[in-house]
Parts: C-alpha cells; sequence; structure tokens
C-alpha cells in the first residue's frame, strides 16, 4: 500500500528562512513578514512548476545565472495578491458616482476628454467597473466623449483574464442577479461562457479599457512618460506592500501625473498624514481622495448635476463579505530592504488563507481548504458562509444553499448569510424563498445603526445593505406581478 507524503511547510522546510529573506529583500513585499503560511502556498506552487522539492533547491534555482531571472519574474508575479471583484469599497464608488466622476465631466464639457488610470488592475474588476459607471453616468452622450480608460498590471496572467473580460461568480459574488445579466454575458453560448457559471463583460464596456504591462515603481525614476494629464488615477491597495518611503514617493508621484483638478483614490487602510504635505485631502462620505494643491473644491453632496450627465437610477452595491486586501502590486529588485532578525510569528486565522486563495482564483482550491477547516471548526459561522460562498462560486448551489443554511443555523443573526442566500435562491429561480430571506436580512440589518458596519461586510454599513437588499427584494415582488 502507497503511502501518503505529507505536504511540506514553512515549519518542516528547514530551507525556508533564508527563501524567505531573500523573496523579501529581492522585492521588498514586507507585507509577507507574519504571513508565512500565505507564502509559501505560492512558493510551493513554483517548486511543483520547476520540479523542485524544497525550499532549499529552490533558492538553488533562483541563484543559477540561466534559471534566475525568469524564475524571479515568475515568482514575483505569483506572490502578488490579486483580489478583484466589481464595485469593490461601496463607499468609494458612491464617491465616485455622486462627486468625483459629476464633476470631472462637467469640467471636461467642452473637450469631452477623460483620462482615467487604474494602477495595479489586476484581472480588470476595477477599471471595468469605472467603464460601467461612466457609461451610466454620460447616457447617450457616451459616443461623443473620448474616454481612456487604462489598467495596467505587472502579471500577464491578470492581465490576460482582463483583456477576455471573462470572470467567474466569485468576482460578482455581491452583485444583484439583476446587475449581472445588465452587465454580463452568461449561458451556453456566451463568449467565454463556460461550465463553471463564468459571466463575460458585454461588449461595450470591456471597449472602454486597455491594458498594459507596466511597472509601477518605474514612477519613481520618472518612467511612464505616457501617464501624464491624468484626471482620476485609482491605485487601491497596493502601497500596503511598500516600506513608507518608498509610498510617500509613489504618492508624490501620482500627484504629479495627475491634472490640476484631477483626483487620486487609495485604499481604506493606505492613507496617511502624510500625503497632506503635498495633496490635499477631501473628505467625502465613508472615505478620503487626494486633489493637487490648490484644486477647486469639491462639490458639497447634493449639489444638482450638470446637463451633461444623465444617469441611470442607481441603487447602493454593498461591498464584498472579505476583508481590505491587496489588488496588486509591482516589485524592483532596485529598492530593496533586508527581511528584520525576528519577524513577528505567522497568523493561523485559516479564514485569511482562504479568502486569499478564492482572491487570486483558485476558488477549488479555496473551497478544499474551507472545507478542511470546518473539520477543526464546524461550529464556526464564518467557515460555513465561505464554504457557501465558494460552493455557489463552483457552481454547488445545493451543497453552498446548505452551507449558509448552516450558517445561519449557527447565528441566526448572520445578516450577510441571510443577503446571499436571498441572492443565490434568486439565481436559481425560488422567488417567494429569495424574499423571505431578503426579508430577514432587512429585518437583522434594521437593528444595527445605518452607519454600523455589517459583520463580514468589508465596510459595508448596514444602512448600504437595508437600501440594497430592499431593491432586490422589491424586483422578486414586481416581476411576480
Amino acid at each position: 500500500m502507497a503511502t501518503r507524503t505529507t505536504r511540506p511547510g514553512p515549519e518542516t522546510d528547514p530551507g525556508y528562512p533564508a527563501l524567505k529573506a531573500a523573496v523579501i529583500a529581492r522585492t521588498g513585499h514586507h507585507y509577507y513578514r507574519d504571513k508565512d503560511g500565505l507564502l509559501f502556498d505560492r512558493l510551493y506552487r513554483r517548486f511543483k512548476a520547476c520540479g523542485l522539492t524544497d525550499a532549499g533547491a529552490y533558492l538553488a534555482h533562483l541563484s543559477g545565472p540561466e534559471t534566475g531571472p525568469p524564475e524571479w519574474a515568475a515568482l514575483e508575479s505569483e506572490i502578488t495578491i490579486g483580489e478583484t471583484f466589481f464595485f469593490r469599497y461601496a463607499e468609494q464608488f458612491a464617491a465616485l458616482r455622486r462627486t468625483i466622476l459629476p464633476g470631472l465631466i462637467a469640467a471636461r464639457a467642452q473637450s469631452r476628454t477623460l483620462r482615467i488610470w487604474s494602477a495595479g488592475c489586476s484581472t480588470g474588476a476595477e477599471p471595468h467597473s469605472i467603464a460601467i459607471l461612466l457609461h451610466d453616468l454620460l447616457g447617450q452622450d457616451l459616443p461623443t466623449w473620448r474616454i481612456a480608460i487604462t489598467g495596467t498590471d505587472i502579471s500577464d496572467a491578470a492581465l490576460a483574464v482582463a483583456r477576455s473580460g471573462t470572470y467567474g461568480r466569485w468576482a460578482l459574488r455581491t452583485l444583484p442577479v439583476e446587475d449581472q445579466e445588465r452587465f454580463f454575458v452568461t449561458g451556453p453560448g456566451a463568449p467565454g461562457a463556460s461550465r463553471d457559471g463564468s459571466f463575460t463583460l458585454r461588449p461595450h464596456f470591456r471597449r472602454m479599457v486597455t491594458f498594459e504591462n507596466q511597472n509601477l515603481l518605474g514612477l519613481l525614476d520618472d518612467g511612464l512618460p505616457r501617464f501624464s494629464d491624468v484626471d482620476l488615477i485609482l491605485c487601491r491597495n497596493v502601497l500596503i506592500y511598500f516600506e513608507a518611503r518608498v509610498v510617500f514617493d509613489l504618492v508624490n508621484a501620482f500627484g504629479r501625473r495627475l491634472k490640476p483638478d484631477g483626483w487620486l483614490l487609495l485604499g481604506h487602510a493606505e492613507p496617511n498624514p502624510s500625503f497632506c504635505e503635498i495633496l490635499d485631502p477631501v473628505n467625502l462620505p465613508g472615505t478620503v481622495a487626494y486633489r493637487p494643491r490648490g484644486a477647486m473644491p469639491a462639490e458639497p453632496e447634493g449639489t444638482p448635476q450638470h446637463a451633461v450627465i444623465a444617469p441611470t437610477p442607481w441603487r447602493p452595491l454593498p461591498a464584498p463579505p472579505a476583508p481590505v486586501r491587496v489588488e496588486s502590486t509591482w516589485v524592483s529588485p532596485v529598492r530593496a530592504h533586508p527581511e528584520p532578525a525576528s519577524p513577528p510569528p505567522p497568523r493561523t486565522d485559516p479564514l485569511d488563507r482562504i479568502r486569499t486563495l478564492a482572491d487570486t482564483g483558485a476558488v477549488a482550491e479555496a473551497w478544499r481548504a474551507v472545507r478542511t477547516a470546518l473539520v477543526e471548526g464546524p461550529t464556526q459561522p464564518a467557515l460555513h458562509y465561505y464554504d457557501g460562498l465558494l460552493a455557489w462560486s463552483l457552481g454547488r448551489e445545493v451543497e453552498a444553499e446548505r452551507a449558509l443554511r448552516g450558517a445561519i443555523y449557527l447565528d441566526g443573526d448572520f445578516v450577510m448569510a441571510h443577503y446571499q442566500l436571498g441572492l443565490l435562491l434568486t439565481g436559481v429561480g425560488r422567488r417567494e424563498a429569495a424574499a423571505r430571506s431578503l426579508d430577514n436580512a432587512v429585518r437583522i440589518a434594521r437593528r444595527l445603526a445605518a452607519e454600523d458596519e455589517v459583520p463580514e461586510g468589508d465596510g459595508l454599513r448596514a444602512g448600504q445593505l437595508v437600501a440594497t437588499a430592499i431593491l432586490a427584494r422589491d424586483g422578486l415582488r414586481e416581476d411576480a406581478t
């Protein structure tokens, strides 16, 4: 009988500490200081791809004059966390819809041009979301505008997905079913559709965005000259990778690339008081944006929009049930910093690894990981919740429903589980049951203050969830009449 070999890990591979130190020194990825499990997962994929068995052999492979350069490039792409989903961060997209983009559209009413840069676009959900938003805001005026939306990333694999415009359910998991149908093509005859339930963005949105392989750190040497006089730059959850000096220099470089009345959006975890030395912060509901010094003040919330804007009706979009995470980044051997001698102990939360696997496209592996974690933690509602989301992403609706109901059984007030169960039941045509689940989500969310964050909602406010769930529920009832 064949014996089953145990997969090595960071605690059992004696060559891992030296490899980790070399990786962080080379790339500056200080993000992985306390994330040994996540880093080893990515390293292990490269071990297998190279036909190697351990960290020592892989470090020697990286050091080879012939094998090293291409393998470093592959590894740098591998260790980038490429989370991406549509309309990530409801507050920022509300600010874009209500204040930032209307102001830019009004200011550019004569030239009818807009230049937007999504820096660290990963698989393209962010710039594609901007395209959808502009399509709604400009309406029939869109063909008269010259709009350049460019997404850049260092990963060729991520850019290939972005150019295809084809996504799995995980990237759309927070969108109401009617928006999935409005923005995407599905079904057996759809381009890119597959048995696992892929969704392909409709062509008129895809045509608005182009993608390029670019290294962000080129900005520090006055590179990337094409990215100048930009109206809006989004660089969200990229800077978290780098040390403070590099972050400050990058933000300063972004500011120099903006038009005098342009805007910069960063991730929620990235604003820093030092940025006020070089840019003007603008407080918008739920978020902070930046503008070049002396830019015209933002129009106050509620100011009537200019006639050039023809928005379609809007409903707030919920934030995803996952923690803040990095969208993409760039790495450079030039600005390297050595690993500290005594790094903090690794985090052991299984949900951290599960979410990250799913965010980087390894949905099946994430689902296996959550099933393994459930053996040790069968009474944890959050594990059942992610079991349901991941099973649904894999097209396993029956198992997804069972898991979401398990989360609700363990925690009857798990509002996101009620909400996602409502979306799942809507998708499979069980409208009465879906409406009951959405009613439950509304009832529970109303017990919270409108500004309270919803557990497992990644910043989603209770008031936003109530509004979104009511719209989804009322849509079901309108269809039934």
